[in-house]
């Protein structure tokens, strides 16, 4: 199956951002958006007449941040936070995050190169600059968590986030189905890593196609090697649909 196969007319595009749509940087804030990626939201927005979502890690206000002037419909922080194709805010009951974000700015503390992000609903320990630090952070994250009702935590590429339960990118693109403009479309998932599979495996489930971005084991059917290679198909389906409307 192409590119231009999956995102045909009839589709629900859901995409992760970093690591899917833009490459990984040292920290968060670095990320760099390549020019095209804009111009190519706004084409693949206007074919699928809305139907494209940003399902993302990050808060709602980081993406739109990176992608302005765009303002997509996103689920950010894993779906605690969501947007909907009627520009709605719609907020996940969150839990007290107070005993996790100590114990990680305590560890952040003692170990320069460490990095805590507070985000709406959730706390994220990244430590890419301090790989070896990986077991460390990883039982003081836990341990911190398992103190914590109604918390859960989630392991990604370089990245240990404390999140409510409740909050998985699956359930957020099913809440996104359940409305217009993505309402009775074939859902496409496209993301990169681990907290990306429920995304995959919900949007199979559902007669629809995973993606994976890089290397790893998965559950997305179909893979492409990094963001460039994703850039690529897309605007290859862009360019398909506007020889053949």
């Amino acid at each position: 199956m192409t590119f231009p196969e999956i995102l045909s007319p009839s589709c629900a595009l859901f995409l992760d951002f970093d690591g899917t749509m833009v490459d990984l940087a040292p920290q968060p804030a670095a990320v760099e958006v390549p020019a095209p990626l804009i111009p190519l939201l706004r084409h693949l927005e206007r074919d699928l007449q809305g139907a494209v979502a940003v399902i993302s890690g990050r808060p709602i206000a980081q993406i739109d941040a990176f992608l302005q002037p765009l303002k997509l419909p996103v689920a950010g922080v894993h779906g605690a936070e969501r947007r909907g194709g009627d520009g709605r805010l719609h907020l996940l009951d969150t839990h007290p995050l107070d005993h996790v974000e100590e114990a990680a700015c305590d560890l952040a503390a003692q170990h320069p190169g460490l990095l805590v992000e507070n985000k709406r609903g959730s706390i994220a320990l990244h430590y890419r600059q301090r790989p070896e630090l990986e077991a460390l952070c990883l039982r003081a994250m836990q341990q911190a968590v398992d103190e914590s009702p109604g918390l859960t935590l989630m392991r990604g590429k370089m990245v240990l986030e404390a999140k409510p339960g409740g909050a998985t990118k699956g359930l957020a693109i099913e809440a996104f189905l359940a409305e217009a403009p993505f309402a009775g479309r074939t859902p496409v998932f496209i993301g990169d890593d681990v907290t990306d599979e429920a995304g995959f495996t919900t949007v199979q489930r559902l007669g629809g196609v995973g993606v994976k971005v890089g290397e790893g084991e998965t559950a997305a059917r179909l893979r492409l090697t990094d963001p460039a290679a994703l850039r690529r198909e897309l605007e290859a389906a862009v360019a398909a649909r506007e020889r053949n409307p």
